[in-house]
């Protein structure tokens, strides 16, 4: 599993750019791998599955029985009333909002661009902020963006070492195909 950017570094960057919760100082935002991850939670099983009488806390994975190996978007948020006694009694909690991996569940290393997009769409969907940024150039500049693309592809298809193309969009010059056959005047 190779990381194009370091975890430490992507963390790193996610509070310069998201920052720290100001009464813990824990980031907002963070990545994890799955396999490390665990939290105490109210059971009413062991670890055999065996029903007990009263339920218990214990540490328990996190992610592992759902996430194999792979990196998880984390965000730190504030647990609901309703849910404290399960998380013994936290009141702020690392929440998962992306895991990467692609649509075969193979696993994919974690970039900074990746948590960026991933977190300004949750922003954008929250309407704290506008996705403008990620729309295309095409969009913004139509008739512009489009000949860039076909002068573009133009010169990927057919090079013109010779300005032969050029001649035949002005008309001084006609293209023919080779099985076509000049017909001589009888005379």
């Amino acid at each position: 599993m190779e990381l194009a950017e370091r975890i430490e570094s992507i963390n790193g960057q996610l509070v310069d750019l998201f920052g720290v919760d100001t009464g813990t100082g824990q980031p907002i935002f963070r990545v994890v791998w799955s396999e490390d991850q665990f939290e105490k939670r109210l059971t009413d099983r062991t670890d055999s599955g065996v029903i007990l009488l009263e339920s218990v806390v214990k540490l328990l994975p996190k992610y592992r029985q759902w996430i194999h190996e792979k990196y998880v978007l984390e965000r730190l948020v504030i647990v609901p009333e309703s849910n404290i006694p399960e998380l013994a009694g936290l009141k702020l909690s690392y929440e998962p909002i992306w895991v990467f991996r692609g649509k075969f569940d193979e696993y994919i290393p974690p970039t900074l661009w990746g948590c960026k997009f991933v977190i300004d769409t949750l922003y954008a969907a929250l309407g704290k902020q506008s996705m403008a940024k990620y729309i295309d150039e095409e969009s913004k500049h139509p008739i512009e963006a489009k000949e860039k693309r076909i002068e573009k592809l133009t010169e990927e298809l057919f090079g013109d070492e010779s300005s032969l193309l050029g001649r035949t969009i002005t008309g001084e010059a006609i293209a023919m195909p080779q099985s076509y056959k000049i017909a001589q005047k009888e005379g």
